[in-house]
């Protein structure tokens, strides 16, 4: 038998080199998500979950049980007052912003990037590149957080 070769969908939608810019997630998804956690609590509802080493999400992977009366979930898009992440803020209790310094932001990021695989150069480029860019855009929502942890 042979294997069966599968690329990323955002290599397959040509967003792969700006990975994890708001327009990479499903949104709209998430919203629905959210919407159908606060609106079916007597029910199991199937979360996605991301797969660092396939570099993709997997949908239906986290089960939520009807008897979990919390939900925490973490995104860097929540607080942008752009749609979809609007609605998503919307069915959101409270968001917190963890503050961190930029050079720990950079120095985990470029780790990270080394850590599933890329070379020194290519996790430069990409903290430095679209990495960046995201985190600009994150940090200007942070007024709109409900509470804001700084760390250290």
């Amino acid at each position: 038998m042979g294997t069966t070769s599968r690329r990323p969908a955002l290599e397959e939608l040509g967003l792969a080199a700006v990975k994890g810019a708001p327009q990479t997630f499903d949104g709209y998804g998430f919203a629905a998500l959210l919407d159908r956690l606060k609106k079916s609590p007597e029910e199991t509802i199937w979360a996605p979950r991301f797969d660092r080493e396939l570099e993709d999400s997997i949908a239906a992977s986290i089960p939520v049980a009807a008897e979990v009366s919390l939900v925490i979930t973490e995104g860097n898009y929540l607080l942008l007052d752009s749609m979809p992440w609007a609605t998503a803020r919307s069915l959101l209790d409270e968001v917190w912003y963890v503050d961190l310094s930029e050079d720990l932001r950079r120095e985990r990021l470029e780790a990270r990037h080394r850590r599933y695989g890329r070379s020194v150069e290519e996790a430069h480029e990409r903290t430095y590149g679209s990495d960046e860019a995201n985190a600009q855009l994150i940090a200007a929502t942070k007024p709109a957080a409900d509470a804001i942890l700084h760390l250290p």
